[in-house]
């Protein structure tokens, strides 16, 4: 495999045009900065790089002073801010250059959606596009590897991730070395710092608990108890987990049916090597416990990331009812229920769930197993 893997969102940078400013939101380490640098070496002009880091980029931002910002930017063709979440009010400066500077191409990214978005969205409402990097896809994998190669790396996929750094890592060393690293050191850097919060450690207890429950329905009050903290604050510090690209989560699927869950969330992990250096966990599956949890985590993900580079994401849920019947996921297309179970290594083909289909008789079903997670996934192309 090369050392850089094709992404799906290289098409829309490199077609990127002036008029509104692109905004690349997305975990650290996901190949934000190399996903533009690939994209403007594609592209003329003269770029003015610069970074969120810079105090002097910073101040110059944050001081408002239109005059000064648009001297900073004139002659150039293009303008890439990195780090753009540590500008403070940083949409400010943005929209005054979409204004004043119509043929000047912007591309800022961000790694905290939440301080980004809060910063850019009144701002830039309407003139801006914003696009998510998600660690790599098996979609994105499909450019470089055949079906059997894809097949025959399924298991390191739910064992050491899809990062792009692990991705192409020669060893599994070197992977989890990559993985420790980034837990360590890269994984809650800006909830810690945006949202000043001073018990890292509880934040370090809630991810291991979350860890430990993959799939599961989860109790903020079980999860405060635990960790000793009261609910809201779990609610408060999942949502900001969620908004940092660390977690995702899936409510409960109901259209009025008394007898379905829908006050309770399932969490998962954004990437599974961040998840499985959590609790330091790489034995290969054969020797540990959780491999359905994994591969559920993995499909549920890899959706999510197909539909969002397909630029038509689906509303997506669980379902289950009170007497235990679940489905992992559904998905609303337009009001068109599809259902899916995944099942690793199941021997038995699992039938949709009587309550289920009696309450939605129009629904489609589909067991996803690791011999048909491709063809499952590259369907979303053509849904």
């Amino acid at each position: 495999m090369s050392q850089r893997i094709p992404r799906a969102l290289d098409q829309a940078l490199q077609g990127a045009r002036p008029g509104r400013a692109v905004v690349l939101y997305g975990a650290r380490r996901t190949g934000k900065t190399n996903l533009v640098e690939n994209a403007l070496n594609s592209s003329a002009g003269r770029v003015l790089r610069a970074t969120g880091d810079d105090l002097r980029v910073r101040n110059l931002l944050q001081g408002q002073d239109r005059d000064a910002i648009l001297a900073w930017t004139d002659g150039h063709d293009t303008l890439f801010l990195d780090e753009a979440q540590r500008v403070r009010d940083v949409g400010w400066g943005l929209n005054t250059l979409v204004d004043s500077r119509p043929n000047l191409l912007i591309i800022a990214t961000g790694s905290a959606s939440f301080a980004l978005a809060g910063q850019i969205g009144e701002p830039l409402t309407g003139r801006h596009r914003p696009l998510t990097l998600y660690p790599v896809a098996v979609g994105e994998l499909a450019n470089q590897l055949n079906d059997h190669e894809l097949t025959e790396s399924l298991e390191d996929f739910l064992v050491h991730g899809m990062y792009p750094e692990v991705r192409t890592a020669p060893t599994d060393v070197a992977k989890r070395e990559i993985l420790r690293e980034l837990t360590g050191s890269y994984l809650l850097k800006d909830v810690l710092e945006l949202e000043r919060i001073q018990s890292s450690q509880k934040l370090a207890d809630l991810l291991t608990l979350l860890a430990l429950q993959v799939g599961n329905l989860v109790s903020l009050n079980e999860l405060g108890r635990a960790v000793q903290l009261d609910a809201k604050t779990v609610a408060r510090y999942l949502d900001l987990l969620r908004n940092a690209f660390v977690l995702d989560n899936l409510r409960g699927f109901s259209r009025n049916m008394r007898n379905e869950v829908t006050k309770k969330s399932k969490w998962y992990f954004c990437d599974l090597g961040v998840r499985n250096a959590i609790i330091n966990n790489f034995n290969p599956l054969a020797s540990r416990d959780d491999a359905g949890a994994l591969w559920e985590n993995f499909m549920v993900m890899e959706r999510a990331k197909a539909w969002a580079y397909a630029g038509e994401p689906a509303p997506s849920y669980f379902w289950r009812s009170w007497e235990g019947q679940e489905i992992d996921l559904v998905e609303d297309r337009g009001g068109k229920l599809h259902a899916y179970e995944f099942k690793f290594g199941a021997k038995s083909r699992p039938k949709v769930p009587a309550e289920f289909a009696r309450a939605y008789p129009q629904a489609v079903f589909e067991v996803v197993s690791p011999d048909s997670f491709i063809s499952n996934l590259r369907g979303i192309r053509r849904a």
